[in-house]
């Protein structure tokens, strides 16, 4: 599984990022691009300790279980919910949010292990450093599917 502690999966990231232009499509989803680019921006936010959403109620009963999802080769399903600080329904700026997310991934490819956070997933709870590397490249690479890239 790739992690984006690996400078060269952030630099294929970062190379998918600037694939996108203002009128990319989306496949599936409500989120259009630039939305997409600033929910992820606040999913490395997450990842790094910057914001620490609480743990929601069914994450501390059965998202131990399912930790397995962030570090398997099998892609995230279409649609799946997401904690609501990370939701993103207000309009956003192409550009600004692009720079913003590939300024964030240069910052966790940089940081390595010692820059993620202590902090619980919302749902999975308790990750390892390499959990959450291997979350991060798995997150992007999902949203970036979303639109073809």
């Amino acid at each position: 599984m790739k992690t984006l502690f690996d400078s060269n999966a952030g630099a294929e990231i970062i190379l998918r990022i600037n694939k996108l232009t203002p009128s990319s499509n989306r496949v599936w989803g409500k989120m259009d691009v630039a939305q997409m680019l600033a929910h992820c921006s606040a999913g490395i936010e997450m990842q790094n300790g910057d914001i620490k959403p609480p743990r929601v109620f069914i994450g501390k009963v059965i998202g131990p279980f399912f930790k397995s999802l962030l570090t398997n080769e099998k892609p995230f399903r279409r649609n799946t919910p997401t904690a609501p600080e990370l939701m993103i329904v207000d309009e956003k700026e192409f550009e600004k949010e692009k720079e913003r997310l590939i300024g964030l991934i240069n910052r966790f490819v940089k940081e390595g292990k010692q820059g993620v956070t202590k902090h619980p997933h919302p749902f999975f709870g308790k990750l390892k450093e390499d959990e959450w590397g291997m979350g991060a490249y798995k997150h992007l690479d999902h949203h970036l599917q979303q639109f073809g890239v």
